[in-house]
């Protein structure tokens, strides 16, 4: 294989700093892995990242808002609690409680929790009142106003529709949310695809189960099940006929599982043999390698379902996303 071409973006002192000091082990491939996105960009090419867990809990807008403003990410594919809690952050900014020692609650402080609308993501807690309602009020009432009108969107497409009316836009000044730490917001603006496989494990797709069960929606007006794979599949197709495009996978299960798939979706069960593979593939996982595991699976793994070329570059980083991905962006931001 030959050598990478060289970069023609000058590193930030930030970027500088990775380069002086990460040369190593699994440092070095996070340096490669950000490199490798910006050869990507600088070829003309595009990338598509995923986010799984709750990363918009930990604050992953602050640095993938810049990202996606500079054109640095075409698409988006991501879990339900993710493409949600992102809004519910800037709209009850600071109402969030920081729990530092949230290794020593007990069930008991939990249950306090839980009764006081204030559930926790590790040691942060999402404010139903503040976060929460605001959102789900605002969903609700565009579900309604689709399910009349006949009309059936994404689940992100349905939160384009709140974040451009400006309905939230009081409790985001009365919390002092920051809409440029929002990545929902830059996506809106840009009009960014998103896909979102297993929405209905979020607390809006709850949610939007519990209005039809009550018979406050009679239609099905957010498009669901496999439907986003169909659609991803249309979007990869015509995507890939115009720049590589790379897959940059932050954590694992089905937000960056189900996207990757849509290369051997049209490989092999639409027979479009021209398709071709992604362009790079980089992932952040804290999971380890384990007897049938995904999240930890090494990307060599992935060659084998024809999701990745074996020639295409890999990069596999063992760390926590909340701390390394944040360096990524800045090198790739130029910081």
């Amino acid at each position: 294989m030959k050598a990478p071409a060289k970069l023609s973006q000058k590193p930030g002192p930030i970027g500088r700093f990775m380069e002086l000091t990460m040369q190593g082990y699994n440092s070095a491939t996070l340096v490669e892995a950000a490199q490798a996105w910006v050869r990507l960009l600088e070829a003309d090419g595009d990338m598509f990242l995923t986010l799984a867990g709750a990363a918009s809990t930990g604050q992953i807008g602050i640095t993938l808002a810049r990202l996606i403003r500079e054109r640095k990410v075409c698409g988006i594919g991501c879990t339900g609690a993710n493409l949600e809690e992102d809004p519910f952050n800037v709209c009850g900014f600071n109402a969030y409680q920081y729990l530092p020692k949230y290794g020593s609650l007990t069930t008991a402080d939990d249950s306090r929790l839980g009764q006081s609308g204030n559930p926790r993501v590790t040691d942060s807690t999402i404010p139903e009142k503040e976060a929460m309602q605001p959102v789900c009020d605002a969903l609700a009432a565009e579900w309604k106003k689709a399910d009349a009108a006949g009309e059936r969107l994404f689940p992100y497409e349905f939160l384009y529709r709140v974040i451009r009316s400006g309905v939230l836009d009081a409790a985001i000044k009365q919390h002092e949310g920051k809409v440029e730490h929002s990545w929902m917001y830059a996506a809106s603006d840009m009009n960014l695809p998103i896909f979102t496989p297993g929405w209905e494990d979020s607390t809006t797709g709850n949610c939007y189960a519990g209005m039809r069960a009550r018979g406050e929606i009679m239609g099905r007006p957010v498009k669901d099940g496999t439907e986003w794979f169909e659609e991803m599949g249309n979007w990869y197709r015509r995507a890939s006929r115009q720049s590589d495009i790379g897959f940059f996978q932050i954590g694992g299960g089905i937000a960056g599982d189900g996207p990757i798939c849509v290369v051997p979706y049209l490989l092999t069960d639409m027979k479009e043999e021209d398709t071709p593979f992604w362009a790079m593939f980089a992932q952040i996982t804290d999971a380890h390698v384990s007897y049938g595991g995904y999240s930890g699976a090494s990307p060599t793994e992935k060659v084998s379902w024809l999701k990745i070329s074996p020639d295409s570059p890999m990069f596999d980083i063992h760390s926590d996303a909340s701390i390394v991905f944040p360096l990524v962006a800045a090198y790739v931001l130029g910081e």
